[in-house]
């Protein structure tokens, strides 16, 4: 396995899998949308995306969202996005871009990472298991519509 930083040349591998994600949150599928929304956080810089390939295919990817804490006046990262394709699953794809998302917080001097998911998400389990606790400040939100 291997796990890189995402860039432009990998949209095409980033696309199927984001779209897999967005369908396993019960989203109509929306490769068009997909490849959009990850074009506009390419051309933004507003996100670091980290893919895992096995011979030469992509079969995971987690999205980081950079945030500030005022309390502790520390950047931190967003765990917003985790996937992994089923056919790799249970396979440590997902402990591997998670510990990669950790090693780029502790290079940055970064206060951690937070996680945002459904919570029925089975992948609470590996969550707990690399270290994370439930954090109680993160339980309320506003909705537009």
């Amino acid at each position: 396995m291997n796990i890189i930083k995402a860039h432009i040349d990998h949209l095409e591998d980033l696309v199927i899998l984001f779209n897999g994600y967005r369908m396993f949150y019960k989203q109509a599928s929306d490769e068009v949308g997909a490849r959009q929304f990850l074009i506009e956080r390419f051309k933004n810089q507003d996100s670091i995306i980290f893919m895992a390939y096995v011979d030469s295919k992509a079969v995971g990817f987690t999205q980081l969202y950079p945030l500030l804490s005022s309390v502790s006046m520390q950047p931190m990262y967003l765990l917003n996005d985790l996937f992994t394709d089923s056919n790799y699953r249970g396979q440590g794809i997902g402990e591997a871009l998670i510990n990669k998302a950790k090693q780029l917080c502790i290079s940055e001097n970064n206060k951690g990472l937070a996680i945002q998911t459904a919570h029925d998400n089975p992948a609470k389990k590996l969550y707990k298991r690399l270290g994370f606790e439930a954090d109680t400040d993160l339980h309320f939100f506003w909705k537009t519509r």
